[in-house]
Parts: C-alpha cells; structure tokens; sequence
C-alpha cells in the first residue's frame, strides 16, 4: 500500500481484544512494507558499519605503504557512501509511507466504527476521548509502527558487527561483543517507570482534551449563565496537571538518554585502553585499532533505536488501548446483517413498546421521557443503544438488515442534528431519492429567512446556495440550524422518516407552517415525530401517546387531549398539583372514557389488523 492508493478499499477487521494484540494486528498488515523498509534499514546500517573497515584498511595501507591496497580501500569506501545514501533515502521513505498507512488504517476503521454506531458511540464514549484517539493517539500509533522495523535493522546489524569484530580482531571483538548487550540492556530496568510516568501524562492529557472539548460544544451555554471563568480555570489546572505529568515523563527519558550516552563512552574507553596495550606489545596493528574503534564509534549509532523503540511503545501502548477500546464496541442489537440487502416497506413496529407507525401516515409520538423518546427513535432506526428486541419494518427486523439497507429505510434525525462545515449546497448533497427538491425541501422547512441570513453573511455569494456555514453552524441561532438540518432530512425521501423534537427550537409560528410543510411534502409517506408541541400534535394523523415504556393511548389530539388525563399533562405541562386537583373536583362528571383512543377500548379495525400480522411475523 502506498500513500497515493489510500484511502483502503477495506481497512479489515481489528483485533480490538488489548492494546498490544491491537499494534501486533497493524504490523502483520503491514506486512509487505514492514519488509521493505527492513531491507533498505538494512543495507543502510550495514554501509554505515561497513566505513570502520574501510577506514582501517586505509590506513593500514598507508602504514604498509601499499597504494593498491588503498586504491581499493577507497572503493570499497565508495561503494559504502552509495549504500549509506540509498539506504538511508529509501528507508525514510518507507518509514514514512509506513507511518502514514498506518495512521490512515486506523482512522478509517475510527469513521467506520463512528458511522456504525452514530449517535450510540458519544453515549458510551465521551466524546472528547474520541477526539484524542483520531487525532494525536493515531500519530502514536503511527509513529510504533513504522518504528519496527527499523529497530529490527538496527539490531540485526549490532549483530553483525560483533560478529565480524570477534572474526577480524578477537582480541578486542570479545571486549565489544560482551560490552553492547550491556548497553543494550541497561536502560530496561528504566522503562516500566518511564512507561508509567508516560500512561499518567497521555491519561492527564486526554482528559484535558475531553474537558476543551466538551466546554467548547458548550460554549454558548457558558456564555449565557457566566460560566466561562469557572471551566477556564478548571481547564486551567487540568492544563498545569499535564504539564507537570510532562515533565516528569521527560526527566525519566532524558535519564534514558544520559545513560545511553554515557554507557558507550566507557565502552569506547574501555576499548582504547586494551587496544594500545596490545598495539604497543605488536598484536595488532594501528589500522585494526582504527578499525576496532571506529566501529563502537559508529554502533552508537544503531544503538539510539533502542531508546527510540522503546519511547514509541510506551507513547503507543495507552494509545492503542484507548483505540481498541472504542473499536471492540458493537451495536446493541447486531446480526451482522443476516438477511439480504433490502430495503422494505410496510408498517413500522415497536414490540418492546407496541408502537405502530402505518404506512403513508404521519404519526406523532408524545413520550414524558426524553431519554426514552431517545432510546425509542434509536430502535426504529435499527441501530438501538441497548439490547432488546428489534423495530419492525413491512416485518421485516431492522438489525437482520446490513447497516446501509436499514439506515437507507429509516432516517432518523436527532434532537441535536449536527450541520458540517462548507457551502450550503454541500450540506444539502445527501443520497436521496431524487423526489424532492432542494428547493422544496427548504421551503417546507421554512428556511427562507436562513437562506437571505446565508447570503447577507457571505460575501461573493450571490446565490445562497453558495453561501458557506461555519463549523457545526456556530454562525446560526439553534432555530436555524435546525431548520436546515430538517430540510436535509426532508431531501433524502426515505421511506421511513422519524424526527425527535424538529421544531423545539422555532417559535409557534414558524412551528405551524413547518407542520404544514412537512405534512404536505411527506403526504403518503411515513413520519414519525417526537414532539409534546399541540401545534404539531394538531396536524398529525395518528398520535400514539407513551407511558412508562408502553403504548399508553392511540387516536388523535383533540380526544386525546380530553379524555386522556396523563397524555394531556404531559402536552400542556400540567403539574402533578393541577393534575391532582382536577381529577378531585371533577372526578364525578368526568369519569375517564378511554373509548376514544385508550388501549383499553376499541381500536380502528384496519389498525387491530395490522398488529395482529406484525405479531403474527415476528
């Protein structure tokens, strides 16, 4: 895999099961450029070790004063300086090419994951340990990767050098040979405590990159209850935490460093003691003591991707965790999509509450519970947060479909759909259906003072289409965002569309007419809502009203509103007091009368019918 054939046809599937087993499975897929970036490692350490050689031969020959001898000392010299700069060129390029396919493997399988689960991963990951992993904990990752196999080329290399010097000069070969495993292994007793000073400053970090994360989401907020100094001072000392964690961690490794450093000067003067004794006793030559030298000289060289493998596996290893970690989620509910890609039509069905939402209706659903509205909304679009049983759609069970054919049937937009940055007509090019127009969609979600807000704040854009949004539409109020993000809903035409709470941020005006316009667009299509506005609930087909989990009462707003005592405290935000004191002095007269749209009376034959099939299928 090279750089210019990214991104992946398919990233594969990880082994999510620890940090370590997660980087192992990176580097047997990486196999082939792992190889490659060996053997040039290998050709440029060994060109490097090789000029020790050379150089004694060299001198040897001058000492013996033989010119064909130096003559071909200068070549082999040569032949050693072309190796070094092929070497080293193409190992930077394969180490860099390793580094960057890794990472981008890695974050492919992060928005694979991400798209996956949707709204489910920020519930059971927060959000900023996500930004951490696709960012910063990527380069790490990276960084170990690629880092292998030139650690590999460094070692087998000291290898063969000691061999070498025990077979050209084994008087002083022996003192090296022994001499670098020492050095070698020295700084392991270190490592355990620089790994953990490291783990302590990437967790302190991480939590510092969730906390800026999560007080720049609410940024607004703060601002508006003047909480601005209060989580800039925690983001403060969450600050000096890491940098303090940071310098301990450096201290460590600049310990790391300073023995690595001093080690092989004692090896080197070891060396030079015993080499000009046995020079002044004639048992070895000036050119093999220049030989015997230059090449410890040289070997601290390989030596430092010690250090450096052993800094990108402690920087890499929490890394790797945290990333495995979010990759080992699964969907509550996953059959890894056992039946056939497609995409089905028909009534949708809750069993684990008994909603029915009928085809070609636009069905209101009012839940007391925001978070249960959440789950439920969550489950018609196939991809619930919790295990349980799966919606229905035509019969057919959501999780058994692949991902793409339940969420091509069922679009489900969020309480707080997110808007990306780019021009307004990127944020509109969604997969779709072709039915619906742009311009239909927008108007029915009343978007026309958003669209002249667009065009007044973008100069240069003369249609509005063209007008640019800002990150997560920060430019706009929470009406406008929202808006737009129903009018992308709109645009898409799925054959199911549910959307919790679309108008909670728009005045009663606007409400009506965004009533009007969806109930127009979407006529013979089904729509489910979540929403307690009696704007919306007035325009809507079939209201289906929920309680504790269940479907508590069907039928529509005005009989709902008068003979359903609980679904109308929940509509006009009735409290317990007022709800208690109506039923005591009008308990005689109005006797609850569930004819009209309980459970507990009769229902619509064709609707008694429907549910009768739907359990019937599953």
């Amino acid at each position: 895999m090279q750089i210019q054939d990214l991104p992946y046809p398919d990233p594969g599937v990880p082994d999510a099961r620890s940090g370590p087993r997660f980087l192992w499975w990176l580097f047997r897929n990486q196999l082939g450029g792992q190889l490659k970036s060996l053997a040039w490692g290998l050709l440029h350490f060994a060109s490097v070790s090789a000029l020790p050689f050379c150089v004694g031969l060299a001198v040897q020959a001058v000492v013996d004063r033989s010119g064909a001898r130096l003559a071909a000392a200068g070549g082999l010299m040569a032949l050693c300086c072309v190796g070094n700069a092929l070497g080293d060129t193409f190992l930077h390029r394969s180490a860099v090419t390793n580094w960057i396919t890794a990472a981008a493997r890695v974050q492919q399988l992060l928005a694979r994951k991400t798209a996956m689960l949707g709204s489910a991963l920020t519930r059971r990951v927060a959000a900023g340990e996500v930004v951490a992993v696709s960012t910063g904990d990527v380069e790490k990752i990276g960084w170990f990767v690629e880092a292998v196999s030139r650690f590999t080329a460094a070692a087998v290399t000291i290898v063969l050098v000691c061999v070498g010097l025990v077979v050209y000069e084994p008087s002083l070969g022996v003192v090296v040979a022994a001499g670098l495993p020492v050095l070698a292994l020295a700084v392991l007793p270190l490592l355990p405590r620089a790994t953990r000073r490291a783990d302590v400053q990437r967790e302190k970090a991480g939590r510092a990159t969730e906390l800026a994360s999560d007080t720049v989401a609410g940024l607004r907020v703060l601002r508006g209850i003047g909480g601005e100094e209060l989580f800039l001072d925690r983001y403060r000392g969450a600050s000096q935490e890491v940098r303090h964690a940071a310098v301990r961690s450096a201290r460590m490794w600049s310990l790391i460093s300073a023995i690595q450093v001093l080690l092989p000067g004692l090896l080197l003067i070891a060396v030079i003691w015993h080499g000009v004794h046995l020079a002044r006793e004639g048992r070895i030559g000036v050119g093999e003591l220049v030989t015997v030298y230059s090449s410890v000289m040289i070997l601290t060289y390989p030596l430092r991707h010690f250090e450096e493998i052993a800094m990108a596996y402690s920087f890499s290893r929490p890394s790797a965790k945290r990333a495995a970690r979010v990759l080992a989620l699964e969907r509550a509910t996953d059959t890894a999509g056992s039946r056939a890609a497609e995409v089905p039509n028909g009534d949708l069905y809750d069993p684990s509450t008994g909603l029915l939402a009928p085809k070609g209706l636009l069905t209101a659903v009012v839940c007391g519970d925001p978070d249960a509205a959440g789950r439920l909304a969550e489950r018609l679009g196939g991809h619930p947060s919790e295990e349980g049983a799966s919606a229905l759609l035509g019969g057919v069970p959501l999780d058994e479909l692949p991902l793409d054919s339940a969420r091509t049937a069922v679009l489900v937009q969020d309480k707080d759909p997110v808007l990306l940055s780019g021009t307004l007509r990127e944020l509109l090019d969604v997969p779709a259906s072709g039915a619906v127009a742009a311009e239909d969609a927008l108007a029915a979600a009343q978007c026309g003072d958003v669209l002249a807000a667009l065009a007044q704040g973008s100069l240069g854009a003369d249609d509005p289409m063209d007008a640019r949004i800002t990150e997560r539409g920060r430019s706009l109020s929470g009406g406008q965002r929202q808006r737009l993000a129903l009018a992308r809903s709109l645009i898409t035409d799925p054959e199911v569309l549910v959307l919790d709470e679309p108008t909670s941020a728009v005045d009663s005006h606007t409400e009506a007419r965004i009533a009007e316009g969806v109930r127009s667009l979407r006529a013979g299509r089904t729509t489910v809502v979540f929403t307690s506005s009696p704007l919306l609930l007035d325009r809507a087909e079939r209201i289906v009203f929920l309680h504790e989990d269940r479907v508590a009462a069907v039928g529509v707003h005005r009989n709902l509103l008068h003979n359903e005592p609980r679904y109308r405290a929940v509509v006009t935000r009735e409290t317990d007091e007022e709800t208690a004191a109506r039923r005591t002095g009008h308990e005689a007269e109005n006797a609850p009368d569930r004819a009209g749209g309980s459970l507990d009376g009769p229902l619509d034959d064709d609707v008694l019918h429907r549910l009768e099939e739907i359990e019937e299928t599953a």
